[in-house]
């Protein structure tokens, strides 16, 4: 069997915990931040992680190495 192929588009986006579970930073932040309020781009700094079993699933299959 040949070597799986990662979609790089997903493997720059996300990452995985020791635990497994995928984290991910939030989009928005990076410019147009001063007609946002201060209290949503202080959140939008912090991670997150991935919910939805859905999600984790595709994800695991498009980062097979992870």
């Amino acid at each position: 069997m040949g070597k799986l192929k990662t979609k790089k588009g997903a493997a720059k986006r996300f990452r995985f915990t020791k635990k497994g579970k995928i984290k991910y930073g939030h989009c928005g932040k990076s410019h147009l931040a001063t007609c946002k309020e201060t209290k949503r781009v202080r959140k939008l700094r912090k991670g997150d992680t991935v919910d939805s079993a859905k999600d984790v699933k595709y994800l695991k299959r498009m980062l097979p190495y992870g």
